[in-house]
């Protein structure tokens, strides 16, 4: 599920920036798509240690 959040905010990123439309909007979504990926690598590896 974050995988496909990280990937639409990422694409949308890309896409303004190429289309020079949105402004900073363009570069808070990147930050957004970056903050979820990390979150997720850190909850990730999280595991039970038995």
């Amino acid at each position: 599920m974050i995988w496909t959040i990280i990937t639409i905010l990422f694409v949308l990123w890309l896409l303004g920036l190429l289309a020079n439309i949105g402004g900073a909007v363009i570069h808070v979504l990147l930050v957004l798509a970056v903050v979820g990926l990390i979150y997720n690598l850190v909850t990730r590896n999280r595991t039970p240690q038995v």
